[in-house]
């Protein structure tokens, strides 16, 4: 199911000004540029600040809504998160304008990380349903997780308001990140009315086939069939650590014995009775925030409706 934009369609565009790489006024200038030249009414409202995002996005709702228009998030995948969390179940067209590092959710849609040719795109793409993913309720479209990678995310953010955002800075950080942590999490996790106990670092679950097939785990395919994919580390060493980061590198992480995978359309995680444990600390499309257990992960009964270009960009070819 599909319906293409009307070419008077208002875009409403939530602009993250710390996200990415490129100068906030020369991508709101070719935003503006774009749309302009085409007669597309639009009205850019921009974030100075992480926190404006939520509050800005549920602008752009009531005024997509009212005219009938759509409603853009221009930023990272925590940006995107962000805005599609106020748009889910609002019943207006959702599309992307991707500013952020990696940029999975974009990329895995065909959406270009080029500002000027996501633009362009936007004006002749069509609406269509999308899966979400839900942890209790709030949404996610990459991934969520807990344990060692919401430190991860926190300590790559430290270093890049150090170093600078890019790869090469997210990928030393994570390095360090797995030579420091040592903590456990022990769990009790339901799947389909069976519950068994578990020990790990970090446990994630997955809903970008993109990120999925990079780091080399097979069940990225159940996405396309409404489920979402765990990923969990037996407890290991440092060196074992290491080598499971490189294997994640390559795009062999699934390949090893330490690493247990599988797919699901529900998961729920209590803390064992005999801890205290209430609240976890849970990274959502790298964005982290603490939820009081228990932790729901499950497909979202809505999609998102999201905009997608007539010629998607592929990846791994030049935007």
């Amino acid at each position: 199911m599909s319906a293409s934009a009307n070419s008077q369609q208002p875009c409403f565009i939530v602009l993250n000004a710390s996200s990415g790489h490129n100068d906030t006024n020369e991508t709101a200038d070719i935003i503006r540029e774009v749309l302009t030249a085409a007669g597309r009414p639009h009205e850019l409202l921009l974030a100075e600040q992480g926190r404006d995002i939520p509050k800005l996005a549920r602008k752009a709702v009531e005024l997509a809504k009212a005219q009938d228009g759509i409603v853009v998030a221009a930023g990272g995948d925590g940006t995107i998160n962000a805005v599609a969390q106020a748009a889910l179940g609002c019943g207006q067209p959702f599309a992307v304008l991707p500013q952020g590092t990696f940029n999975y959710f974009g990329r895995a849609h065909g959406v270009s990380q080029d500002t000027r040719i996501a633009t362009e795109a936007l004006l002749t793409a069509s609406a269509q349903p999308v899966q979400v993913g839900l942890i209790n309720d709030c949404i996610f479209l990459v991934n969520a997780s807990l344990g060692l990678y919401p430190q991860l995310l926190e300590d790559r953010e430290a270093f890049k308001k150090r170093f600078g955002r890019s790869r090469l800075v997210a990928m030393v950080s994570g390095l360090l990140s797995f030579l420091r942590e040592r903590r456990q999490l022990d769990l009790d996790i339901e799947i389909e009315g069976e519950t068994r106990s578990i020990r790990t670092p970090t446990l994630f679950v997955g809903n970008n086939a993109l990120q999925l097939t990079q780091i080399g785990i097979a069940e990225a395919e159940a996405l396309s069939r409404g489920r979402l994919v765990a990923i969990a580390m037996k407890p290991v060493g440092t060196l074992t650590m290491i080598g499971l980061l490189l294997r994640g590198a390559f795009g062999k992480l699934g390949e090893a014995d330490q690493v247990v995978s599988f797919p699901l359309r529900k998961l729920t995680i209590r803390p064992p009775r005999q801890k205290r444990v209430r609240r976890y600390k849970v990274a959502m499309d790298g964005e982290v925030t603490h939820l009081t257990s228990p932790l729901v992960f499950q497909v979202s009964p809505e999609p998102l409706l999201l905009m997608v270009p007539l010629a998607p960009v592929v990846e791994g070819a030049a935007p």
